[in-house]
């Protein structure tokens, strides 16, 4: 089998990965895919919301079956585009990846289904939001209505954080169009936790929980980023958590959709907030988390390609699904400055005797060497029989890889340590 997978980034790899295992692959695109892939799979300089191209090459190629991994191509319609010329695709058409394209959508949807969230009310116009902030409880959480690059979420702790935030979203379009209308949200707390899910639109299959790191320093200080480690399962999403997510939240949503004409077949990333008044969802995406999947896919031990061509078929109920009962931490080693300026085009380097996985994220080919080329440049990940000991051996991996102005967090997963005791 041809296999295409859409993207370029440390998700797409761990994705591929895990889909060379299938042993009727003969040939894996990445499109663009980054240099650090180039062992995986090959690489094509197409980018990921180029849709007309990415048909294209799919056709004159003769691709058996595509993987769209990214927000942007999924929103735009690339799975849409490609199930018309008969290419069979995982991940959700155009109409069903709004759930993540746009937060009004998805705040509404729960409103009207009842699944539970947080008290939200939506602005186009931003001298409304800014009268309606004189009043509004704080701290408060202020979202850009489209995607920002998982950026468009701010969470201001005085009315002049609110106001400034309203004035940068509206005003300014520091996220582009994406800012237009904007979504004013009450501060929940609580441990966070992502669930990732295959589902077909029928059969809602969670994947194994998972804790992300979103600040870019110890103790979850500094700048939020896209994600600067992970650990999985997360301690704090016990058995009777899951089971209530399932009945209140996961099928619902499934459900909520299909009665909208919007049928979800992909990855399904449920973000949830575990509030004292029980779990609540903070955001959806309509794909695979990243960092997440660098430690959530390591676990799974049935096919992925099975799973997600059965999830493409709507037969995900005849498949059996299986994680293993053990723990993964992956540390994201991002550029100095991230995720600010930061320097790229430097040499990475990845010892013979590493015992983890490397998932490389920002990446270049020159002259046969690998050179940083991106603010989160690669993650690495081990696994072990415990939470403790996974941590334990990431951090005894990531000295086996270096490159020049290589920085990464020293306490990924200590949290979750903490609830375990």
């Amino acid at each position: 089998m041809k296999i295409m997978v859409v993207g370029g980034g440390g998700r797409e790899h761990a994705i591929i990965k895990k889909i060379k295992e299938n042993k009727n692959v003969e040939e894996i695109y990445a499109l663009p895919g980054n240099g650090g892939m180039a062992e995986d799979a090959t690489c094509v300089n197409i980018g990921a919301k180029d849709i007309d191209a990415i048909v294209k090459f799919a056709k004159e190629n003769q691709i058996d079956f595509a993987v769209v991994a990214p927000d942007d191509p999924l929103v735009l319609g690339a799975v849409d585009a490609l199930s018309e010329i008969g290419i069979p695709c995982f991940g959700p058409e155009k109409k069903a990846a709004i759930i993540e394209g746009s937060k009004v959508f998805s705040k509404n949807l729960m409103k009207k289904y009842g699944i539970p969230t947080a008290k939200y009310e939506v602005f186009s116009d931003a001298a409304e939001a800014l009268r309606y902030i004189q009043t509004a409880p704080i701290p408060t959480v202020i979202k850009a209505d489209g995607l920002a690059l998982g950026k468009g979420v701010l969470i201001c702790f005085t009315k002049e954080e609110a106001e400034e935030a309203i004035h940068s979203i509206m005003d300014d379009k520091i996220f582009g169009e994406s800012g237009s209308n904007i979504v004013i949200e009450e501060f929940l707390t609580g441990p966070e936790v992502s669930v990732l899910s295959f589902t077909d639109g029928k059969t809602v299959v969670p994947m194994i929980s998972s804790m992300d790191h979103k600040r870019a320093l110890d103790g979850d200080k500094g700048l939020n980023t896209g994600g600067m480690g992970t650990i999985a399962p997360n301690p704090y999403y016990t058995e009777d958590i899951a089971k209530r997510c399932m009945e209140e939240i996961f099928l619902p949503t499934v459900n909520a959709m299909n009665a909208e004409g919007r049928t979800f077949k992909g990855c399904l990333y449920f973000g949830l907030m575990l509030t004292p008044d029980g779990p609540k969802v903070i955001e959806y995406n309509c794909r695979f988390g990243d960092p997440e999947t660098q430690v959530v896919l390591p676990l799974l031990e049935s096919d992925l390609l099975d799973i997600m061509m059965a999830v493409s078929k709507g037969e995900l109920d005849k498949i059996d699904v299986k994680f293993s009962d053990k723990s993964a931490c992956c540390v994201v080693m991002a550029s100095e400055g991230y995720p600010q300026k930061y320097d790229s085009g430097f040499e990475i380097k990845v010892a013979d005797d590493i015992e983890a996985q490397v998932y490389i994220a920002g990446a270049k080919l020159s002259e046969g060497k690998v050179l940083t080329a991106g603010g989160r440049v690669l993650g690495v990940t081990a696994v072990a029989d415990t939470l403790e000991n996974a941590i334990i051996k990431a951090y005894a991996e990531v000295p086996k890889v270096s490159f020049a102005n290589a920085f990464y967090r020293k306490d990924i997963g200590q949290r979750a340590l903490e609830a375990l005791k």
